[in-house]
């Protein structure tokens, strides 16, 4: 599709994926006390369904068929799953522990992340500003690790997780939804392994998800269409907008995180700000290098690049 409003209704959509993506640690917050391990299990439960119905109205299951007949689609959707997996639980207790920058900053270094994996995996070369953005974003993080004392291991390790997941996704042809339906069909079994284990233990707090509380039952509940609804409306966007304007609304989704932590209170350390000014500086680096990067042409946008804008979050 092409024109004005496709245009304007990729870009809509687009901003709706990476401003819910951005208020995701709102959610997790308003959930502090219930356990971890029982949010994830509803995150992929729900989502299942909630996921069918979506596959349904899109006309997509002949897809969501066709990859689970081939097993190497299933094997790299497996890969990705486990990824993810760990994403999402890491996401979770990093909400629930006040540390709320740390998310933000992992998924602002996560373009970077993609970039080095392109230099060590796909043997691509790094050009002089992407190299400053990444030495830029590595002193950031040396700095709050001497200095404030904190090695942000979580942030680092959604940047890791997250990364391996979108490499993951571009070893086989598959759409958005499609793929995520067949992930978290393929982590059920996980997920009910954890469910049974949370129900026959008696300090886990999943007695707080069915207590007869309907509103925070409700919340739950939400947590499938919470999941698959940003991915929805990402799709819509891949399909209209170039990857650099994917890759300029990325950048949403961790500043209103970073928000959030400010309105949680979480303490906004000299170490953090020092290390934010140099990941704030390394993602202005890394967009005007794509800016000058796209206007020179004919040159082709790095694979790694490529998949850092364009992968399903």
């Amino acid at each position: 599709m092409s024109g004005p409003s496709s245009l304007r209704t990729g870009l809509l959509a687009g901003t709706l994926a990476y401003t819910l993506w951005g208020f995701l640690p709102f959610y997790f917050i308003v959930l502090r006390g219930i356990s971890p391990i029982e949010i994830f299990t509803d995150r992929i439960l729900f989502a299942v369904p909630f996921g069918l119905l979506v596959i349904l109205a899109r006309s997509q299951w002949g897809e969501v068929v066709k990859g689970l007949r081939s097993p190497k689609v299933v094997l790299w959707l497996l890969a990705s799953a486990l990824a993810i997996a760990g994403n999402w639980i890491l996401y979770i207790v990093a909400v629930q522990e006040g540390r709320v920058f740390e998310v933000s900053l992992g998924y602002y270094i996560n373009p970077l992340v993609y970039v080095l994996v392109g230099v060590v995996v796909m043997g691509e070369r790094l050009r002089r500003l992407q190299i400053l953005a990444v030495l830029l974003a590595g002193i950031g993080v040396t700095i709050l690790t001497v200095y404030g004392g904190r090695f942000p291991l979580f942030g680092l390790i959604l940047a890791v997780t997250f990364t391996f997941y979108g490499y993951s996704r571009k070893r086989v042809a598959i759409g958005a939804m499609p793929g995520l339906f067949i992930e978290t069909l393929l982590l059920s079994p996980l997920a009910l392994g954890l469910l049974i284990w949370l129900v026959a233990s008696t300090d886990t707090g999943l007695e707080a998800g069915l207590s007869g509380d309907f509103g925070l039952l409700t919340l739950l509940m939400l947590a499938g269409p919470i999941t698959v609804t940003p991915l929805l409306f990402f799709a819509i966007a891949a399909r209209r907008l170039t990857l650099s304007t994917i890759g300029f609304l990325q950048f949403i989704g961790p500043t209103l995180a970073f928000g959030i932590g400010l309105l949680d209170g979480e303490p906004f350390t000299p170490a953090y700000q020092i290390c934010f000014a140099f990941i704030w500086l390394g993602v202005a680096l890394f967009i005007g290098d794509a800016l000058q990067h796209r206007a020179q042409r004919p040159s082709p946008v790095p694979r790694a690049v490529a998949a850092s804008l364009s992968t399903d979050p």
